[in-house]
């Protein structure tokens, strides 16, 4: 598929997806939300790729946000069909694969909704969060509001949303927003690694993880253990996998495993 507003490569097992509108610090136009949400599906629907890396072109900005520009002159950033993904095609695009946001820059109000949305963040030393939008008389709507308490304490959260005040790359680390703070010009670099070691485990065992993790989330674990319930169907499945007895296999044999994602 060809893309306007996005790039898109594949290195080995890993995606790496690079919002490219860096004359405009790759804020979100209907071109680029439209472009990720089908690189998303993309992504999520190859067997040959297992890990996704998101950043952004240039070197000053991750993702501005929405694109002002564009809601100043009368066109919609959402393209047709694009509300079922979200702001920028990913906020309320769930993938059972990992993706990783490799911050390379500031990432203010939808920059740091599309961080949030990912399952794990490295951030450039010059990164910056933050979600202005009550300096404007707005709010931190496509997931801000919802996914900064759970990812940090609530206390932290609620100044960093009341005051619209941004967050610095190591104040992130400090409160768990980001998993690492890395030189500025090692940022996705330091990401693809992080996903090529993930890659190399069995691909239905991160989904059956992945899913597990952020369905339990959502409820309870003991009274009524609805969580266990959760849980307890994926261990079903990976328990009869093919994976499972080749994992098991290439550790006795000390071999690397060849998986088959069933």
């Amino acid at each position: 598929m060809n893309y306007e507003a996005i790039l898109f490569e594949q290195h080995g097992p890993v995606a790496l997806i690079t919002l490219n509108r860096p004359e405009a610090m790759n804020a979100v136009n209907a071109q680029l939300w439209k472009d990720v949400g089908h690189a998303l599906e993309r992504f999520s629907e190859d067997d040959n790729l297992q890990v996704a890396v998101i950043t952004g072109a240039g070197d000053r900005a991750f993702c501005a946000g929405a694109d002002l520009k564009e809601i100043a002159s009368g066109r919609s950033i959402l393209p047709p069909g694009g509300e079922k993904w979200g702001f920028a095609g990913i906020v309320n695009h769930f993938v059972s694969k990992p993706v990783i946001a490799a911050v390379n820059g500031f990432a203010l109000g939808g920059g740091t909704e599309i961080a949030l949305a990912c399952d794990l963040v490295i951030a450039s030393d010059k990164s910056n969060f933050g979600l202005p939008e009550v300096k404007r008389g707005l709010i931190a709507g496509a997931g801000g509001l919802l996914r900064l308490p759970r990812q940090i304490p609530l206390k932290v959260a609620m100044e960093a949303v009341l005051t619209g005040e941004p967050i610095t790359a190591k104040e992130a680390l400090k409160w768990g927003l980001v998993n690492k703070v890395v030189p500025h010009e090692e940022v996705v670099k330091a990401a693809l690694e992080l996903a090529q070691k993930i890659s190399k485990n069995a691909p239905l065992a991160l989904k059956a993880s992945k899913e597990t993790i952020y369905r339990g989330l959502d409820c309870s674990l003991d009274h009524p253990p609805e969580a266990w319930e959760i849980n307890n169907d994926h261990m079903s499945v990976i328990m009869n996998s093919q994976d499972v007895i080749e994992g098991s296999r290439a550790f006795a044999e000390k071999r690397k495993p060849n998986w088959k994602g069933c």
